[in-house]
């Protein structure tokens, strides 16, 4: 039993008021009042740090830089972050540009890399808390068949110097993701309830969209409502690209099985998705669309507490509300232009409450066999990850000022097109 799920049955609801240890936000204040770590986030430092760190100058395209600037503008002027939180920012993005280098040069030596042939991939979106994770989860276990990303390799995609062949399951990057993962327990142990991250699981992909600053993660950490807005307006088909070009990299280090990806990004970007993989096929998994936006809320908020002391669940509410109608919205649009065939639906209360039967009508459906020890696997899954295991999740609408009635409203389309059922508070 992880000891923060012991002691914190329930996640704390009062989000304006950022739960963190007391040495944590002593030492906040102390660096403020002494206006250490307060200054502006520099775009070029960042790169020097970078290049600094791995000796390497070769960032491949250098139009990623306005997307960089775009960011780092946003977070200066509106994140609105506690001294340690703009050190852990910024440290997060000399990571990205450490690994971009490094794969930029790991492609320059080899570029047949990014011809290594691989299958279709699958898709798993939706929105946020409807069940992507566990579905993800769930087929991902199926190693034979699927190749996942790992969260220890979402995190750096590129090896080590002097590591690139060392084991899998002895690469020193696992090490690494542990000890983030230690400290984002210690640092939000309520966020850490409701998204439990593990070094070696399956982790989202649209991480990988940090290594060109096209990812959604920014909005989700912190308050960046300028880069959010302006990253809703662009055209994401570059995005895919070079996201495609990470995957095979990352899949030149571990050949094996067909992707099995996921994230709620990817709802705003079928078109864009299906340009760059054309045969790839599509898992969306369903739920009750208010109160999944109240979990999420929920979720968002304790993130904002890890970088800023200033959360204000009201706005959170009316950002992450809006985003999901847009999410909603373009993905009906997208799928008005492909073959129903492509796509799986699965609702959320079947993936809980029968996850048997859901991964065995995606696998029937992308034409692959279900086996004896598909059932093993998945009912192992399911004993070792009950819900509420690090901790019961407490959300509710009105935390975030949603308006109830108007949502189900602007959802009204889609929740029919899909019978999904209306959920009501636990």
């Amino acid at each position: 039993m992880n000891k923060t799920a012991a002691i914190r049955r329930e996640t704390s609801t009062d989000y304006s008021t950022p739960h963190r240890p007391a040495l944590i936000a002593a030492l906040n204040r102390t660096l403020g009042a002494l206006g250490i770590g307060c200054g502006e986030i520099d775009p070029e430092k960042l790169l020097n740090a970078a290049s600094h760190t791995a000796a390497l100058a070769d960032y491949g395209s250098d139009d990623f830089m306005s997307r960089l600037s775009i960011l780092t503008a946003s977070m200066n002027r509106e994140a609105l972050l506690t001294p340690i939180g703009r050190f852990m920012a910024s440290r997060n993005i000399v990571r990205m540009l450490v690994n971009r280098l490094r794969i930029e040069s790991a492609i320059k030596r080899d570029p047949c890399i990014c011809d290594l042939p691989m299958q279709d991939p699958v898709f798993i979106i939706g929105l946020q808390r409807t069940g992507t994770t566990a579905m993800h989860r769930l087929i991902a276990s199926d190693d034979e068949k699927f190749r996942h990303l790992a969260s220890w390799e979402a995190i750096n995609p590129a090896p080590y110097p002097g590591k690139e062949n060392v084991p899998r399951d002895r690469d020193p990057r696992i090490l690494t993701a542990r000890i983030g993962r230690r400290a984002l327990e210690y640092l939000a142990p309520d966020f850490f309830a409701i998204h439990p991250v593990k070094e070696l699981d399956p982790e989202e992909d649209c991480l990988l969209f940090d290594y060109d600053f096209w990812s959604t993660v920014p909005e989700a950490t912190m308050r960046v409502p300028t880069y959010s807005l302006w990253l809703e307006r662009q055209d994401h088909t570059a995005a895919y690209r070079y996201y495609k070009k990470i995957l095979s990299y990352l899949y030149s280090q571990h050949p094996r099985g067909r992707w099995i990806l996921k994230t709620p990004q990817h709802m705003e970007h079928l078109r864009e998705l299906f340009a760059v993989f054309p045969g790839a096929r599509v898992i969306q998994t369903h739920r009750d669309p208010v109160r999944v936006i109240a979990s999420f809320c929920s979720m968002i908020a304790h993130a904002y507490g890890i970088f800023s002391d200033e959360v204000d669940p009201a706005e959170i509410g009316r950002h992450w509300s809006a985003k999901a109608v847009l999410m909603v919205k373009r993905s009906l649009e997208a799928r008005e232009n492909y073959p129903p065939e492509r796509f799986i639906d699965i609702a959320y209360r079947d993936i809980v409450d029968d996850p048997e039967s859901a991964v065995r009508k995606a696998y029937e459906t992308l034409g692959l066999p279900f086996t004896g020890d598909d059932t093993v696997r998945i009912r192992r899954w399911k004993h070792d990850n009950p819900q509420h295991r690090f901790g019961r999740h407490r959300y509710r609408a009105e935390d975030f000022s949603l308006d109830v009635s108007g949502l189900r409203k602007q959802f009204s389309e889609y929740t029919r097109r899909f019978k999904i059922p209306e959920e009501l508070d636990e």
